[in-house]
């Protein structure tokens, strides 16, 4: 709400003209995401001790976790909160993209919360059913995406990354489809959330990229140069995107190995689910494959172990999603966390690439 406050002022002072500046309000908005997630983290991982509220592990797991038992969770909280209160002093609540994006936040958060209630107080390693989150999931993202495209904030093209004229239009189609890139955006970083800072750093690194191309796709000359899709307002997601690599960073000062506090469902539930959106916001369905490419291919390891098993009755790693399968051929779990981390750097090079590509 800062922004509201203190830009209208530019027309008698002329240095609140800066807030004007997307570029500033992104500087600003990961400063404060990411100073207010490491005070109010350390407070909250205290208050978690002191309720002793801590992880579940589940018994079907590496043995090697079962010492994590206890370890505060529901690091979701102050990840989220630290993001919206970036927001509330840098954000532009008259951008649709962005208030599009804050309603899945909010709406997946709530349903991590209620995941993560279950597991922490009523000791229930599962928590919410598989149905019951998909059913949740799938009402959120249809219904954002229905709206955008009713309302014509988003056309109901795709385009195809590494081609400037490949385009398909999916007319109606196109909400179903992209709902379904949001749920599987969530789901995907709610699997690689299994190792102490695995899944904050492709969300840091893949928010840093969709930060870029929401930035360019807003700009209407860039997005001509480029052959991008022009996108009206949505150069605010650059914003947004800069509070979640500020309240990433944050966390990660204290989910980096061995770590102080998981991020818990009500984290990548949210966003994972706010990724999706983004990409769907931008156009950039198809490309996100590749930028959350770490995401995917824990994804694509479930259902190929689950597939195999159930056709087969063998296994194709010895255990999914992927890392675990990692872990159990020996190697340490630094190892596999910041290996992992650089191939997601890779794929959000590649990414970017493709704008010097169409």
């Amino acid at each position: 709400m800062l922004y509201h406050l203190l830009y209208p002022l530019s027309q008698d002072f002329s240095a609140f003209n800066i807030f004007r500046y997307i570029t500033f309000r992104s500087i600003v908005s990961f400063l404060i995401a990411a100073m207010v997630s490491i005070i109010w983290g350390k407070a909250f991982i205290d208050f978690m001790k002191m309720k002793q509220f801590g992880q579940v592990i589940r018994d079907d797991g590496p043995e090697s976790h079962l010492k994590k038992a206890g370890t505060p969770t529901m690091g979701g909280v102050f990840i989220i909160g630290s993001m919206l209160f970036s927001l509330l002093m840098t954000g532009n609540f008259t951008s649709y993209p962005l208030l599009s994006c804050l309603f899945v936040t909010v709406s997946y958060f709530a349903l991590g919360f209620v995941d993560d209630y279950l597991k922490v107080l009523k000791n229930n390693s599962k928590g919410v059913s598989a149905k019951g989150k998909l059913l949740w999931q799938f009402i959120t993202s249809g219904l954002v995406v229905f709206l955008l495209v009713k309302f014509d904030v988003i056309d109901t093209k795709l385009y195809t990354p590494f081609f400037k004229d490949s385009v398909i239009d999916l007319s109606w189609l196109y909400i179903p489809f992209g709902a379904t890139v949001i749920v599987g955006s969530s789901n995907a970083v709610n699997l690689t959330d299994g190792l102490d800072g695995l899944a904050i750093g492709p969300i840091i690194t893949s928010a840093a990229t969709l930060g870029l191309l929401t930035y360019v796709a807003g700009h209407s000359e860039m997005a001509s140069y480029l052959y991008i899709p022009y996108v009206e307002n949505i150069g605010e997601l650059t914003v947004l995107a800069m509070a979640i690599i500020g309240a990433g960073v944050g966390f990660l000062w204290y989910n980096s190995y061995p770590a102080q506090i998981f991020m818990g469902d009500a984290g990548s539930l949210s966003l994972g689910g706010v990724l999706g959106t983004i990409a769907v916001l931008s156009k950039n369905e198809l490309l996100f494959v590749l930028i959350g490419g770490v995401f995917v291919i824990e994804a694509l390891s479930v259902i190929i172990q689950v597939i195999s098993y159930k056709t087969r009755k063998k296994r194709v790693f010895k255990m999914a999603p992927i890392h675990h399968h990692f872990e159990l051929l020996g190697w340490p779990e630094p190892k596999v966390i910041v290996r992992f981390w650089i191939i997601s750097i890779l794929f959000a090079l590649i990414s970017i690439a493709t704008l010097k590509m169409r």
